[in-house]
């Protein structure tokens, strides 16, 4: 009959193939150190805030769905840009604003000629 000496294979099962291929040391894959070869972060981009404040109502809201409280509402109840390079640019203001009066857009970087 066949070779008795020969061992019987079974396929792994995922957790298995995982655990073998894991280490000790457990690695985040959305970070990579530095000696790994990773890229070198990038700039951060700046964006400007515009309200327009003829369409505004003064409801609050740009201000309370700020995630970095970029838009604070002034003593008049009027919203006010008060810290602009915190803004990431994600937009939730301008998305949330019920009148349309508030632009978010990256800041364009000024040419050598550009005058202010």
């Amino acid at each position: 009959m066949g070779d008795e000496t020969a061992k019987k294979t079974r396929k792994k099962t995922p957790q298995e193939s995982l655990q073998e291929e894991s280490t000790d040391v457990p690695v985040d894959p959305l970070r990579k150190e530095a000696s790994e070869g990773a890229k070198p972060s990038r700039a951060k981009k700046d964006y400007d805030i515009a309200i327009f404040m003829g369409w505004c109502k003064g409801c609050g809201i740009c201000a309370a769905f700020c995630p970095r409280q970029c838009i604070e509402m002034d003593e008049d109840g009027s919203p006010v840009v008060t810290q602009p390079d915190r803004c990431t640019g994600c937009g939730f203001c301008e998305i949330h604003c019920p009148d349309f009066a508030i632009s978010v857009r990256a800041r364009r970087k000024k040419a050598v000629g550009d005058d202010d």
